[in-house]
């Protein structure tokens, strides 16, 4: 079972944060049990901490999808650097915490980018549409661009990393947190989506 899988599929909703909640015994359990792969710690600590994560995201982010986005990515990347996290050395929430920082700026700098993208691609498509130069291509573009604001959130962030940011699928799994089958899955059925609303775009003049 994938990391993705098991915070896809918990039972339950994290349980409500209180910055002055006491730390328990279980708490030591669940980190070193994480660092030895029990899937069942990654489900608590998620249960446990999911709500602090989600909370710092959507502080940051200021749009609570997005923040749901960032939290997911946070406890995939847990699991997968789990052989990093030293519980000797500190606690699992501060751990966390520092994944959430970096999701949370990666974030941000892909928000950034999908905002130059728009800026850069709105210039162009007005300095064509000034020069009535190639008319089909700026027609093609925004049936293009249309497509792809109509996929879902997570396709269209994948289309986007892979054909403007020029990333490799590997490194929008790196990127994302996401397992490079997922990343896969996402780009497929992404561009089969695109394929079929160009269609019927193309179908109806």
């Amino acid at each position: 079972m994938t990391a993705h899988r098991i915070t896809s599929d918990l039972v339950g909703p994290p349980e409500p944060y209180s910055a002055h909640a006491p730390l328990e015994d279980g708490d030591d359990r669940i980190a070193r049990g994480l660092v030895h792969g029990d899937e069942h710690c990654l489900a608590a600590a998620y249960r446990r901490w999911g709500r602090l994560v989600h909370t710092l995201a959507a502080r940051a982010l200021g749009d609570p999808r997005e923040a749901e986005d960032v939290t997911q990515q946070v406890f995939v990347a847990a699991w997968r650097g789990r052989a990093g996290f030293r519980p000797e050395r500190g606690t699992l929430p501060a751990w966390l915490t520092g994944i959430t920082r970096r999701k949370i700026a990666d974030a941000l700098t892909a928000r950034t980018r999908r905002t130059e993208l728009a800026a850069t691609l709105g210039a162009a498509l007005e300095h064509e549409a000034r020069t009535a130069e190639q008319p089909e291509r700026i027609l093609d573009r925004m049936v293009v661009t249309e497509e792809l604001a109509r996929l879902p959130r997570v396709q269209r962030d994948v289309l986007e990393l892979a054909y403007f940011a020029d990333l490799t699928q590997t490194q929008i799994a790196d990127r994302t947190g996401m397992p490079l089958g997922t990343v896969k899955s996402h780009a497929r059925r992404g561009l089969q989506r695109m394929r079929h609303g160009l269609a019927l775009a193309a179908a109806e003049g």
